[in-house]
């Protein structure tokens, strides 16, 4: 059944959502979505990839800084939508926002909640060594990230990147939440309240936190970098350079901790060690580890700091 809704999302996880609900039928009365921010040499206002798929497609795009004030609030309530759904948006619904839609507001979030409740949930979950993670979608309440769920899906972690499982996880989500929407309109789904055991939750990842800590185990250096790629990217300094890591392999060697072992790049940890694969020195493009070390020689016995 088509469903009158608003859409909030910014960033690119959340363009699958909402191509998916156009495909459906479903009449997106609006867009919310960030504001356009500077970006590029010319610092030139740029919109969000939603706002730009969704201007692609035809649809009005609201970008408020805020939806805390009467007239937004007011300009929400008359759109007479059956639902919000919000991917990734940025900002918070306050309750005249939230009790606005007749079924209400249907957030995807990127984990098996209560686990990973906040900002970055993909990244905290790889960088944790968490085994799996998912999606699933939640009616919202004021609470952050607090409400029941209707619908989740897992997938297995394994090796995969922060950035691979975010691809991976927006076309999971959006499936998820097309059913979810189409379950909840016959009856056939009933929201179910989250546990109170296991909350985390997933902080903005810090700048500073990207630095690798090389006293750490290799397996625990290997989540953190897979967590930080592609962005911010985990780093290290070489030579008095910074050098971003964004693929390695832990490696049966060992050594003291930031110590370069090999040629070919293996780093001693904590416990264990690891093979650089995949690098990026300031102002540089990604490259192989090994085609770097032909340009910015690192010999065995370089310390990483």
């Amino acid at each position: 059944m088509t469903l009158r809704l608003a859409y909030m999302g910014t960033p690119d996880f959340a363009v699958p959502t909402l191509a998916e609900l156009i495909a459906q039928g479903h009449d997106i009365a609006a867009v919310y979505s960030q504001p356009p921010r500077p970006k590029g040499r010319g610092m030139a206002l740029e919109p969000t990839p939603v706002a730009r798929f969704a201007a692609g497609a035809g649809l009005e795009v609201r970008t408020p800084l805020s939806l805390k004030s009467p007239e937004e609030q007011a300009a929400f309530a008359a759109l007479d939508i059956d639902a919000a759904i919000v991917v990734a948006y940025g900002l918070l619904l306050p309750r005249p926002i939230l009790d606005a839609p007749r079924l209400g507001c249907f957030n995807l979030h990127a984990s098996l909640l209560p686990r990973w409740r906040g900002a970055a949930p993909i990244q905290r979950a790889v960088m944790a060594g968490d085994a799996e993670t998912g999606v699933m979608v939640m009616q919202m309440e004021e609470g952050l990230d607090t409400g029941p769920v209707l619908m989740a899906e897992r997938t297995a972690i394994g090796r995969k990147t922060a950035g691979e499982l975010t691809d991976e996880l927006s076309r999971l989500g959006a499936d998820l939440m097309v059913r979810a929407l189409g379950a909840l309109e016959r009856g056939g789904v009933t929201p179910v309240p989250q546990g109170e055991d296991g909350v985390t939750y997933a902080k903005k990842i810090g700048k500073e936190e990207a630095r690798i800590d090389w006293t750490r185990s290799a397996r625990q250096i290997d989540c953190h970098i897979r967590g930080l790629s592609p962005w911010p990217g985990a780093w290290t300094e070489a030579k008095g350079e910074r050098l971003k890591i964004l693929h390695a392999m832990p490696v049966l060697d060992r050594g003291s901790p930031g110590e370069v072992l090999t040629d070919d790049l293996v780093i001693g940890c904590g416990e264990g060690a690891l093979k650089l694969l995949k690098v990026q020195r300031p102002g540089k493009g990604v490259m192989d580890a090994r085609e770097m070390a032909k340009g910015f020689a690192l010999p065995p016995g370089t310390m990483f700091a």
